[in-house]
C-alpha cells in the first residue's frame, strides 16, 4: 500500500566510463574509484594512463615538497652561501616567502630551479605516457638503468607497493596544500612550528 510510496526505485545498473577504471590501482576502499570532476568521464585507456602519470608525478613532488617543508622548518639548512655574495641559506625564509615577498631569493634561484626541472622533465624523467619507451608501468622512470631490487618482488609485492606510492603521493598533495594554507593564514602546527 502507501509503504510502497517511500521505497527506493529500482534501476538498473548503468554502465558508465567510471566503471572502466575501477578495477584500476588506486580504487580503494573507502572511496573505491573517484573521480569526482569527471576527468575519465568518456575517457580511453591512453588519457586515463595520461592522468595517472600526473597523479604519480605531482604526488611525488608533493612528497619531497613536504619533506622540504618539515626538515627546514626543524632548523636544518644547507651548509655553504647560495649566492656570489655570500648569502648563506638560512638566510632566507622558509615557504612561500622565499618565492615572494621582500627577502626572497633573487630571481636567478628559482630560474635556475625551473631550468633544472625542464631539463629533467624533456629529457631525462620519461616514461610511456610522455614518449619514451613503454616501462612497467605508468609513471615508471627507471628507463632501464635504476634498480634498487624492484625486479626482486613478485607482481602482488609489485602492485602493493605502488599502491602505497599513489596513496602517499595523494596525502602529500594534500599535506602540502596545508601548509601552504596555514602559512598564510599564520600560526603554529605541532612538529613544524610557527608558519
Amino acid at each position: 500500500g502507501s509503504a510502497a510510496a517511500f521505497a527506493p526505485a529500482q534501476t538498473g545498473k548503468a554502465t558508465t566510463a567510471l566503471n572502466v577504471f575501477e578495477s584500476e590501482l588506486g580504487s580503494q576502499p573507502p572511496l573505491g574509484f573517484f573521480d569526482p570532476l569527471g576527468m575519465v568521464d568518456n575517457a580511453d585507456q591512453e588519457r586515463f594512463d595520461r592522468l595517472r602519470y600526473f597523479e604519480i608525478k605531482h604526488g611525488r613532488i608533493c612528497q619531497l615538497a613536504f619533506l622540504d617543508q618539515i626538515i627546514t622548518r626543524a632548523g636544518v639548512q644547507l651548509g655553504g652561501a647560495i649566492d656570489t655574495a655570500g648569502d648563506s641559506f638560512d638566510s632566507y625564509p622558509n615557504g612561500l616567502a622565499a618565492l615572494f615577498g621582500p627577502d626572497a631569493i633573487p630571481s636567478a634561484g628559482p630560474a635556475q630551479i625551473l631550468a633544472f626541472v625542464g631539463f629533467l622533465e624533456l629529457g631525462v624523467m620519461k616514461d610511456s605516457a610522455n614518449g619514451a619507451a613503454p616501462g612497467e608501468f605508468v609513471g615508471e622512470f627507471r628507463n632501464g638503468a635504476l634498480d634498487f631490487g624492484w625486479d626482486t618482488f613478485d607482481e602482488e609485492t609489485k602492485l602493493f607497493k605502488r599502491a602505497i606510492e599513489l596513496n602517499n603521493g595523494r596525502a602529500a598533495m594534500m599535506r602540502i596544500l596545508g601548509l601552504v594554507v596555514h602559512e598564510q593564514l599564520g600560526g603554529s602546527i605541532p612538529i613544524v612550528g610557527d608558519i
